[in-house]
């Protein structure tokens, strides 16, 4: 079977080389019965790929059973996995069967494995190694044939230099290791996975498909999406079902990639980290937040030079035309005071309005003569829009945010 015919079945979109290595991995190793360990972060769809192995595998037509070690309490987990004896403890009132025992001749998928217990470890590498268990409260040897399938977004081969992790356990699950990339790592799927959503949710919700901007594409895969394909799946439910507009603008992205905790970043103005969920929940706000700060202050900057560039041009200068791709914030100093500036070059053919060098007054001066320029361009806009604030803004090649920032800040009566 060809892998677009697995996309097809398992409902997986997608052409990124990361992607298809995993899958054909998948397929190969799907007729064997070698241990598979499954590595990824949180909501990259571990669980689909453990699915088309068993699916793909002689054992397909037996029973499949996917547990997560992470959401049994570390009490139960052996009598979860390998059953238990009527009054082996408080509330044993009977036998009961185990996983490994009901799911014979079949596969059983063990997600977020490197938050199972040392002692159920051990047993566990019993079973791969051997075949055999015992049940909670016995000492009757069992036998199952079960093809054992692990998944886990921690790095297990730390935990196991950190001794929270057998090493020979590692060796024995990790026999053939696929690595399902991260969203962040497939931008180029971020457009198809969203269509396909938004599709499916205007099918489920009977209403319009929604349709994005071309700027709203962009700050979507420029988005950190630390929840991978499951945020990227929730934000365009949300969308679907909050949104009054099946059109989407950047503003109205913008609001609901805000509320989602991981905030929306410029990927080409702050780097990103492409590390484990090691940090603390509190400083990945605070970093959030920041980074947030940042891609607004390079929009506003940009604004900024765009206005300069055309105050320049009024007052008989010959600037150069502003890059708003590559916004540089340099300081610039004198004996007095300090000043920032962007680093757009002009070639002077009058008097320099902002003046970074010499008397601290004169400086002051200017800055004040550029103030008035603005606000007399901002009042002339608006008057010749009859105080239509985005065709103003349109007009003085700044956003409508700014915009409204200025009217607020010169005190401008509309």
């Amino acid at each position: 079977m060809d892998i677009q015919s697995i996309k097809n079945r398992f409902g997986i979109i997608g052409n990124t080389p990361a992607l298809n290595l995993a899958l054909n991995t998948a397929v190969q190793v799907a007729n064997t019965d070698l241990s598979v360990l499954i590595v990824g972060e949180s909501g990259v769809g571990k669980e689909v790929f453990s699915s088309i192995i068993h699916a793909l595998s002689p054992r397909k037509h037996n029973p499949f059973i996917a547990v997560n070690c992470g959401a049994i309490p570390e009490g139960t987990i052996d009598s979860e996995l390998f059953g238990h004896e009527k009054g082996s403890f408080t509330g044993a009132v009977d036998s009961r069967k185990g996983y490994f025992e009901t799911v014979n001749g079949g596969t059983i998928f063990l997600d977020e494995i490197g938050e199972m217990p040392l002692g159920t470890q051990a047993r566990l590498l019993r079973v791969l190694e051997t075949g055999e268990f015992i049940r909670v409260g016995s000492s009757k040897v069992q036998k199952t044939d079960v093809r054992v399938i692990t998944a886990t977004n921690r790095d297990l081969l730390e935990f196991t230099h950190e001794g929270k992790f057998r090493q020979d356990l590692y060796y024995r699950l990790s026999t053939v290791p696929i690595r399902v990339p991260a969203l962040r790592d497939r931008k180029e799927d971020i457009p198809l996975l969203f269509r396909k959503f938004a599709a499916d949710y205007a099918e489920k919700y009977k209403t319009q498909a929604l349709q994005l901007e071309p700027a709203a594409l962009q700050l979507l895969v420029a988005h950190a999406w630390r929840g991978n394909v499951r945020e990227l799946k929730n934000i365009a439910e949300q969308i679907s079902v909050l949104s009054k507009e099946r059109i989407v603008s950047a503003e109205i992205l913008q609001q609901f990639l805000a509320t989602t905790g991981s905030g929306a970043k410029s990927m080409a103005l702050i780097p990103t980290h492409l590390g484990g969920n090691n940090g603390s929940s509190d400083f990945a706000t605070e970093r959030d937040i920041l980074y947030k700060l940042f891609f607004d202050l390079k929009k506003d900057m940009n604004d900024l030079k765009q206005m300069i560039y055309d105050v320049a041009q009024h007052q008989g200068y010959t600037p150069q035309e502003p890059d708003h791709q590559n916004t540089t914030i340099l300081p610039v100093y004198n004996n007095r005071d300090t000043h920032v500036v962007n680093a757009t070059p002009y070639q002077q053919t009058g008097p320099i309005l902002l003046e970074a060098v010499g008397d601290h007054h004169e400086t002051v001066e200017e800055t004040l003569l550029l103030a008035d320029r603005e606000k007399e361009y901002i009042v002339k806009a608006l008057k010749k829009h009859k105080n239509r604030r985005r065709d103003a803004a349109t007009e003085l090649g700044i956003s409508e945010r700014t915009l409204y920032r200025k009217i607020k800040e010169y005190d401008i009566q509309e």
